[in-house]
């Protein structure tokens, strides 16, 4: 089984290490989201999910409850994005990660 991509706790370490990990998390997601070896599933996930973010139709309306309205948008976009990681083909991961490693 592949191992899911890391876990950063909330506080000010691990808040610190995902800002710091964040350019290479996004560099990462464009790069799979690219390849024509990821499937359509996991692309339509993520699509569906900033498509939800941004659209004026909520499970729970901005206007009614301002907060709680942003958080489930919130909410919706870092289930995609934690479930697109596992979803793409381990090998194509692999492949990626290790040339954003290794700065390509």
């Amino acid at each position: 089984m592949k191992p899911s991509p890391p876990f950063y706790p909330l506080g000010p370490l691990g808040l610190a290490k995902l800002v710091r990990h964040l350019p290479n998390f996004v560099r990462l997601y464009w790069r799979l989201f690219q390849d024509r070896r990821v499937s359509v599933w996991p692309k339509l996930l993520l699509v569906a999910a900033f498509a939800y973010a941004v659209s004026p139709v909520d499970f729970i309306p901005d206007l009614l409850a301002p907060f709680l309205g942003e958080i489930d948008d919130l909410m919706i976009v870092a289930v995609a994005l934690r479930l697109f990681i596992p979803l793409c083909p381990p090998e194509v991961v692999d492949q990626h990660v290790r040339a954003l490693d290794a700065g390509q």
